[in-house]
């Protein structure tokens, strides 16, 4: 152990109402004073906190030197492991076993041919969600009656996952993304879901359909190494536990960021278009999450601070993505801003595979929410929403919201028309 080890600061965390949209003030401090800081995080473990644009970019572009292993959130999520990788995880992996996996996900959640596929599989369900609004008696939470909805829908409709079994993915993300639970919590949880999966990839070897596990495994046979059903398993795990509340949790905090930015609601239901740019720099102004882990593998350097194999390195994304290096202005909300580098996806070989599909969620969202319910404002002074703390996903525990209607959407284009 270090020297005053033990006298570490803590790890600054986000999602506290002083902050409710931003990394804690003192990140300000820490980018210009402290760029690398030695913290110590909920979980016990003790890490180098990394604040600054082009230090973040540099842990994450590099492999080499990084390693995901440790798993993205064991610095504040309990049920997070630091054994070696399980069969499947390939989020933990890195090189040459975590590309043998993402180049077979990535053309089903990534590539804009297949996103544009999507997109009207995405306006339906939207669409869909706010006409069940029209039946229910405000006030609602948005985040619980319409933003997991919406995002528990389209994962689970790419993946073949019928309505009455999605609670099982629902339990299993909850209690990994809550930072009190322990290893068995999320084990009880996350075990019902994989006895399903097993069974779906079964039904899928049999009989494959038109969804992301049937053609992961047409794709992946015609390998020399195709996917066991473990693997399948689990990457059919991670893409319906992350696709549940990450999403979910980004537009609810974007659409509540709106609402106390009026006039940037404004600017988006006068002009829809904007809902692309608006949706990017939602990402960059709220980051998705509390910072992302990585383990040193050699000995090295970032901004001249000497770290050691075996290190443990945080960098922090929102505080990252409000570097005045990045944007002058980084503090501002802009739906207008042309979109940068920001890193609320995050950077290098690890970036967010699903990043196009979230950003077709979210900007189909921006573009069809404020005009269809115009008159959308929070039902409780913004002083009660409550914030989401020591957990991996950001974001307000609800957003209670009413309306004065819900108007119907407007009819699809004629094809060939004006």
């Amino acid at each position: 152990m270090r020297e005053h080890e033990s006298e570490l600061p803590p790890l600054p965390l986000a999602g506290e109402q002083g902050c409710p949209f931003g990394p804690p003030p003192e990140y300000a401090e820490l980018r210009a004073e402290r760029p690398v800081l030695r913290v110590a995080c909920p979980t016990g473990l003790n890490a180098w906190l990394v604040t600054r644009y082009e230090d973040v970019r540099e842990v994450l572009s590099d492999p080499r030197r990084f390693s995901n292993r440790p798993g993205t959130a064991a610095h504040i999520l309990m049920g997070y492991v630091s054994d070696p990788p399980g069969e499947g995880d390939f989020s933990r992996m890195d090189g040459a076993e975590h590309l043998r996996f993402r180049r077979h996900m990535a053309p089903e959640v990534s590539n804009m041919k297949r996103i544009n596929q999507l997109r009207p599989l995405v306006q339906h369900i939207v669409d869909r969600r706010l006409d069940a609004l029209t039946d229910a008696a405000p006030p609602i939470d948005l985040y619980a009656s319409f933003a997991r909805p919406v995002t528990t829908g389209v994962i689970a409709e790419l993946l073949g996952v019928p309505e009455p079994d999605q609670p099982l993915f629902q339990r299993a993300a909850e209690a990994l993304f809550a930072g009190t639970s322990s290893g068995e919590d999320v084990a009880a949880a996350i075990g019902p879901l994989f006895q399903y999966l097993y069974g779906l990839v079964m039904t899928r070897r049999a009989a494959p359909g038109d969804d992301i596990l049937s053609r992961l495994i047409a794709r992946s046979d015609q390998t020399d190494r195709p996917f066991t059903d473990n693997e399948l398993i689990a990457m059919a795990a991670g893409l319906l536990i992350a696709g549940y509340d990450t999403t979910a949790s980004m537009i609810a905090h974007g659409v509540l960021a709106l609402l106390e930015h009026p006039a940037e609601l404004a600017r988006l239901r006068d002009d829809p278009s904007l809902a692309a740019n608006g949706a990017e720099e939602l990402v960059r102004y709220l980051g998705v999450g509390g910072g992302l882990m990585r383990e040193v593998l050699e000995d090295t350097t970032i901004a001249g601070q000497p770290l050691s194999a075996g290190d443990f390195v945080v960098v922090a994304i929102q505080s990252a993505n409000r570097d005045p290096a990045l944007y002058a202005d980084a503090d501002r909300l802009d739906i207008g801003r042309n979109p940068g580098p920001h890193v609320g996806f995050g950077h290098g070989p690890h970036q967010c595979v699903g990043q196009q599909l979230a950003r077709l969620e979210l900007t189909t969202v921006l573009a069809t929410l404020p005009g269809r319910i115009p008159s959308l404002r929070l039902a409780v002074p913004f002083e009660d929403i409550r914030f989401k703390t020591e957990t991996a996903v950001l974001g307000p525990q609800t957003v209670p919201v009413t309306w004065d209607a819900v108007l119907p959407a407007p009819p699809p284009p004629v094809e060939g028309g004006a």
